[in-house]
């Protein structure tokens, strides 16, 4: 993968709209963000903040506009731009058979990057994930392990970029807390995280 220059924003969206029919989803966004920030992608129910991100994963394509990762067309250029994406979507689709730990490999093989084994057990215990929970089969898993679960998966391949659509939902105080640990950690090592929340 080329190097980008560090003017090159990590996202562009262009006049990016999109329609169902007579619905419209989203109408004419327009914003950069810069790379190494964290960005608040800020909203209400329903306001289009994950048909943007959908758009922006080539999960959906637009009615009109453009969007752009690190200077690549996300639609022209989309295997390219995903694999330096880590994304955990609002609602994490899991293979319910599987335990955490199979999940977690599976989703390192979908990107194709190298998992440090090490980085990920520390991103367990920020989580406090034990070992044991990761040999549990995900039918098992309440709703806040299986986000801190969808954490890891985004983070573990250390991604230029975080795409995170309401990574908090589900999560106590005390997760909640250290998620932000680790944002801020990611940050100082200059990856770019677009969050969305309501």
């Amino acid at each position: 993968m080329r190097a980008e220059s560090a003017s090159t924003p990590a996202i562009s969206f262009r006049g990016l709209t999109k329609r169902y029919g007579h619905l419209l989803a989203l109408s004419n966004l327009t914003l950069d963000v810069c790379q190494g920030e964290i960005f608040g992608f800020l909203g209400l129910n329903g306001a289009g903040k994950t048909t943007a991100i959908r758009l922006l994963l080539d999960l959906l394509r637009p009615t009109s506009g453009s969007a752009f990762i690190f200077g690549r067309d996300c639609w022209m250029q989309n295997l390219e731009t995903r694999a330096r994406i880590g994304y955990l979507p609002a609602e994490l689709g899991l293979y319910l058979d599987l335990t955490g730990l199979e999940t977690l490999d599976f989703f390192a093989k979908l990107q194709d990057h190298p998992v440090a084994s090490q980085y990920r057990q520390e991103l367990c215990d920020r989580l406090d994930l034990p070992r044991k929970d990761l040999r549990r089969k995900l039918r098992e898993y309440s709703t806040g392990m299986k986000r801190k679960l969808g954490i890891i998966q985004a983070f573990q391949v250390n991604p230029p970029l975080l795409i995170l659509d309401e990574p908090t939902e589900g999560l106590d105080p005390l997760m909640q807390e250290a998620f932000y640990g680790l944002l801020a950690d990611v940050k100082r090592r200059g990856s770019t995280i677009f969050m969305s929340s309501h």
